[in-house]
């Protein structure tokens, strides 16, 4: 009779592990991880809610430099893919480490194959070489509807069972770019060729899909120089513009004093924003009104 009850309790225990197995693998499979708001944005409106998202980078913090906290590396050994946009600083010098925390997990560049803003791009054998990419790809929405395409392969892979959903989810989004892109371009046509100032680059995709003129006090990631604040003061003086975009989570010092000599004030911008068509929508009624 023990021998009986020790072979039951033995087969209790080893079927518990591996329920217990089944259920952490399946927990794991169902985190995406990725690297900014707006892209949780994206995944969830082909996913819904079939995903956990989660977001390295929180709100107020500067994908340029911040560095992870220990209990990010946990979640990230959940994931069963990360979704990078491929060009932000924080995901160069944290790379190694994520692929470390979880060596399963696959790591995708959703800017892929896009149409990128870059300092030199030289061709080397069968392969292009990039260096000074401009990662704001997310603010212009035919780039989303590209990298949301890229996020659906991926999906699919993942959960097979919800290819018609998620694709039906997809096209219906794409739709949204395209309408969001159309409604954009139209505001924005009587402005082409229309100069503005912000603190960092980040509306490079943004001008270069509707016709505007952007430049910024930030070069190459640096505090701006002198004689390169100066030769922007020279500009908006010309221009007669009177405005400079900051994003929150940038230093409003040096912004601060160039609104000064010009005689003109501060507005910000939240390029990171989750709310990504609302916040485009936003930004160019903005841009609108200080033209």
């Amino acid at each position: 009779m023990k021998q009986i009850l020790i072979v039951l309790v033995a087969a209790l225990f080893f079927v518990s592990c591996g329920n217990q197995k089944g259920k952490q693998a399946e927990t794991e499979s169902k985190v995406i991880t990725v690297s900014i708001l707006p892209q949780r944005t994206f995944v969830e409106k082909i996913v819904g809610d079939d995903f956990a998202v989660n977001v390295l980078i929180p709100p107020g913090s500067s994908p340029a430099a911040y560095t992870l906290l220990p209990s990010q590396l946990k979640d990230i050994s959940k994931s069963a893919v990360w979704f990078r946009i491929g060009y932000i600083g924080f995901e160069h010098s944290w790379k190694d480490k994520v692929s470390e925390a979880n060596p399963k997990m696959k790591v995708i560049n959703i800017s892929e194959g896009l149409d990128l803003i870059a300092d030199k791009m030289e061709q080397h054998g069968d392969h292009m070489h990039i260096d000074g990419v401009d990662p704001h790809v997310w603010l212009a929405p035919l780039m989303v509807k590209k990298m949301s395409k890229t996020i659906l392969d991926e999906v699919v892979a993942l959960n097979p069972e919800k290819k018609e959903e998620y694709t039906a989810n997809y096209k219906k989004f794409a739709e949204e770019c395209d309408q969001l892109d159309a409604e954009l371009r139209a505001k924005l046509e009587p402005y082409k060729g229309r100069k503005f100032i912000v603190f960092h680059p980040s509306l490079s995709y943004y001008a270069r899909e509707f016709g505007l003129d952007q430049y910024s006090l930030e070069t190459g990631g640096k505090e701006p120089t002198p004689q390169h604040m100066k030769s922007v003061v020279d500009m908006a003086n010309k221009e007669n513009i009177r405005v400079i975009y900051i994003q929150s989570e940038f230093d409003r010092e040096h912004a601060r004093v160039f609104a000064d000599e010009i005689k003109g004030k501060i507005v910000q911008v939240w390029p990171l924003n989750p709310e990504w068509e609302k916040n485009l929508r936003d930004m160019t009624d903005t841009l609108i009104a200080n033209f």
